[in-house]
């Protein structure tokens, strides 16, 4: 046994590591935090602010086996990464495993070299209790806000909500933007553009410098050009550069890895994790843009290599965040000689990095702008063409040209003509077109990222589970918006004639963008109402400060949880007693059938509408809002129209055919089976005719493709991707297949290795009781319904191997899952026992009592 233990958090980091350490070190990997908070219960003393860490049931393996490893070594090193949070794993470890000062010591790497790892060796350092406190406060705080706003949500809102204190500030932000385009009103005017030939017949676009508001006057102006003889004005040419950008942050990396390659947040820092792991770059949660010298001598010495020493330009960059911490540095490739790597999805983010960081250390482009005023002294506007050249490219031979998202695509300039002073030009055509304008643009990943990074809300290692978080919360999703149909007036002169055409125009259709949902909507609206100061942006920016003063020691956590939560619970209370039910009702109308007010709003099972009301000795009628509705903005006649829903049509080949809305969208049921409507067709348009061409498109789409043993297989795509479906197996088909022309072969070989699996799975197995000892991941456990269990050691404190599994009868299985759940059998009593009781009376006890003990 070494006499050396490191400890990391990633089995891929301690691989990497451990050739470059040697004999004289034994490498091994915490896989993350090995404790934190219990999973139920608060587990905080809101007296002392004193968290109850606990080591997780998935842990406690890995945590004797480090123990044993610790006895072993004479010195322990600490490898967790270099932010707060790697900090605070390093202190748990050390915590946990009763590591004393002298024997361990703290190492911290930017990057995953050779060089790196031996120079973080000869620079030990002790566990940083400044940082550590910082990763703490931020956990504990962000505990208690979840904790005790979430039970106010079940109360106020809807049962099973939760709150968080970055994550519902981001939905506020998507909640907020989403109403401005709602309450946006378009504005026209009249755009004119002109295209004019010189004497050699080549073309010069170019823009009216002005637009009208009025399309008489736009007809007016092109009816002045008939007539108009057009000359060059003026000629300006003027030399300018172009920079590059910083090298990259986990933001910018995040917000050009969408733009450029359509990556999300959650696979880019994905990728990025395993690039650094494997040594390719630098520490990817970073908020410098700084560069060591030796990365800038490496990237000079590539460019000179490479490009040639006119393309050299070596600089550093500054942080303007005043949170950022110089000393980390930007995200970098690690050798400047490696271009390229095999993963190809690893490789089109390395290459992204390595191309930005060679162009942070090259040369401006040079260009030379040109702008032609075209006109005539008679005409009060006059037309303006621009173009550039790119005299030296500089470090666009790297990195070419970035486009924001946000740029017009009306403004791309062009390479334009040589012209002179006084050159008289023909027109070709002149078009003056209706245009709107546009409200702001929802966010994207990319912009929601950017935009939590200039309010200075949440920290590199935030921004992706942020995302990732209110989507599984499904308080934002990113549903398809279909345009609407809007009609435009163009106006053009062409060949001395005036003609005048209505057109029509698509607008307001959006995809892959943030989309709040009703539920997202009620929430966000109901915490910004009655929790103002946690949901206000300059507070969650004023928190992270906070945070980094305790990383820098300057402020103690525990006193600035006590000022926080002095503040904060007091209003808790309040709005717990005080606060009126949030539903987002909307009242629409009054149904001419009943006389009865129809509301939108929501109900337990989500956004819907209600005719009548709760309190009538008639119960009031409801219906689901269909994909895309949403209850700000669903009008009186389309919320009666979902009454219509469903309906029936006639039998088709003996079987009822109906057509409704479920929770997964529009569809036509058949007998039993349940046929999706394609997207966007409007379900009280599906007559006879239509119903039956879904239910035949459905008949082909499940006609059995091949047969296996004499049983038919049927293929389909569902939630994970293409299955193919033998009897009442599902197997998932790999890219590798091409599953639009299965072989039968591929059917034998997807099925056989299914089988083979699924005959691999089961040691033993009770199906009547629903009770089995299945082979998993980490090794045999037992399963009991949905809920598992492990499998005890036997009386000499040895593991069962799996041929002794097979013997174990069903009485000490039985055993062992009471062991660790003494209810388990007994809760199958209750369904019955409950039917007795007042359903009422039961059902306000159980929703009381389940409150109280999350809290406690």
């Amino acid at each position: 046994m070494s006499k050396n233990l490191v400890i990391v958090e990633s089995p891929a980091k301690a691989k990497t590591i451990q050739k470059y350490l040697g004999k004289d070190f034994d490498v091994k990997s915490s896989f993350g935090h090995i404790r934190d908070l219990p999973k139920k219960g608060m587990g905080i003393d809101l007296e002392t602010f004193s968290p109850d860490y606990e080591v997780s049931a998935d842990k406690k393996k890995l945590v004797t086996e480090l123990k044993s490893a610790v006895k072993k070594a004479e010195m322990v090193w600490l490898a967790s990464d270099e932010d707060r949070e790697g900090e605070a794993i390093a202190w748990h470890l050390a915590d946990e495993l009763k590591l004393k000062p002298e024997n361990r010591k703290r190492i911290v790497f930017h990057e995953i070299t050779k060089n790196a790892i031996l120079k973080a060796i000869e620079n030990p350092r002790d566990i940083d209790q400044n940082l550590v406190n910082a990763q703490q406060a931020r956990r504990v705080l962000d505990r208690i806000v979840g904790f005790e706003m979430s039970p106010v949500l079940w109360k106020k809102v809807k049962p099973g909500l939760s709150a968080g204190r970055v994550q519902s500030v981001a939905v506020r932000l998507i909640v907020e933007r989403e109403k401005e385009i709602r309450e946006f009103v378009p504005k026209a005017s009249f755009k004119v553009d002109g295209i004019f030939l010189n004497n050699n017949e080549q073309e010069i676009a170019s823009k009216l410098k002005k637009d009208f508001e009025k399309e008489a006057d736009a007809e007016k102006f092109l009816e002045q050009a008939r007539t108009t003889e057009f000359k060059v004005l003026n000629v300006e040419t003027k030399p300018g550069t172009r920079s590059a950008s910083a090298p990259f942050t986990t933001s910018t990396l995040q917000q050009e890895a969408s733009s450029r390659l359509g990556y999300n947040v959650t696979n880019t820092m994905r990728l990025a994790q395993r690039l650094y792991e494997e040594g390719f770059i630098t520490y990817m949660r970073t908020d410098s843009v700084n560069l060591s010298q030796e990365a800038i001598e490496g990237a000079k010495k590539q460019i000179v290599s490479e490009y040639g020493s006119e393309y050299s330009a070596p600089r550093n960059y500054t942080t303007k965040s005043a949170s950022a911490q110089e000393a980390h540095e930007a995200i970098r490739p690690t050798d400047f000689s490696v271009k390229t790597i095999g993963d190809a999805q690893l490789s089109k983010l390395y290459q992204l990095i390595y191309r930005r960081t060679l162009a942070s250390q090259m040369a401006n482009a040079k260009i030379e702008k040109t702008v032609i005023e075209i006109g005539n002294p008679k005409l009060a506007q006059h037309f303006e063409a621009q173009g550039e050249v790119i005299i030296f490219d500089g470090f666009l031979k790297a990195y070419g040209i970035v486009k924001a998202e946000d740029d017009d695509e009306e403004n791309n300039e062009k390479l334009l003509p040589k012209v002179s002073v006084g050159e008289v030009l023909s027109y070709k055509t002149i078009i003056a077109t209706e245009k709107f304008t546009r409200p702001s643009a929802r966010y994207t990943e990319a912009g929601l990222v950017r935009k939590l990074e200039d309010l200075g809300i949440g920290r590199p290692s935030t921004y992706a589970p942020t995302i990732q978080t209110i989507q599984n919360r499904e308080y934002v999703d990113k549903r398809e918006i279909e345009p609407q149909t809007r009609e435009v007036v163009k106006i053009s002169l062409a060949k001395d004639k005036i003609k005048k055409v209505v057109l029509d125009e698509k607008f307001g259709g959006d995809k892959n963008k943030f989309i709040p949902t009703d539920i997202g909507e009620v929430v966000s609206d109901f915490l910004t109402e009655n929790f103002k100061e946690i949901l206000d942006y300059g507070f969650t920016a004023r928190v992270e400060g906070s945070f980094d003063e305790i990383a820098s020691g300057g402020q103690k956590w525990k006193e600035m949880m006590l000022d926080f939560y002095s503040k904060f619970h007091p209003r808790i209370a309040d709005v717990e007693e005080n606060a009126d039910r949030a539903t987002g009702d909307r009242l629409l109308g009054v149904d001419p059938k009943t006389g009865k007010n129809v509301h939108a709003r929501i109900g337990r099972f989500g956004a819907m509408i209600q005719i009548g009301e709760t309190e009538d000795e008639e119960k009031p009628t409801f219906a689901s809002l269909m994909t895309g509705q949403n209850i700000a903005t669903i009008t009186f006649d389309e919320a009666l129209e979902l009454f219509k829903l469903p309906f029936e049509l006639s039998d088709f080949e003996e079987q009822p055919v109906s057509v409704g809305v479920g929770r997964f969208g529009p569809y036509v049921k058949w007998g039993e089976t349940y046929i999706s409507i394609p997207k966007g067709e409007d379900p009280l348009s599906v007559n006879q005719e239509r119903a039956e061409e879904v239910i035949k498109e459905k008949k082909l789409a499940d006609a059995p493709i091949a047969t296996y043993k004499g049983e038919p297989v049927t293929k389909g795509t569902g939630r994970f991707g293409p299955f193919i479906k033998y009897k009442s197996i599902f197997v998932n088909v790999p890219k590798k297949y091409d599953f639009e022309n299965l072989s039968q072969s591929d059917i034998n070989e997807l099925i056989d290795a299914k089988l083979e699996k699924e005959a691999n799975r089961y040691i033993q197995q009770w199906e009547k009781e629903k009770i089995s000892i299945e082979n998993g991941r980490w090794g045999p456990f037992v399963k009991f319904g949905k809920a598992m269990f492990k499998i005890p050691k036997k009386k000499d404190d040895t593991k069962y191997e799996a041929d002794e599994l097979k013997d174990i009868s069903l009485d000490e299985v039985k055993k062992w899952i009471t062991d660790q759940d003494k209810n388990a059998f007994a809760e199958k009593k209750k369904p019955a026992a409950k039917k007795k009781a007042p359903a009422a009376k039961k059902t306000t006890a159980a929703a009381k009592k389940v409150p109280a003990a999350k809290k406690k």
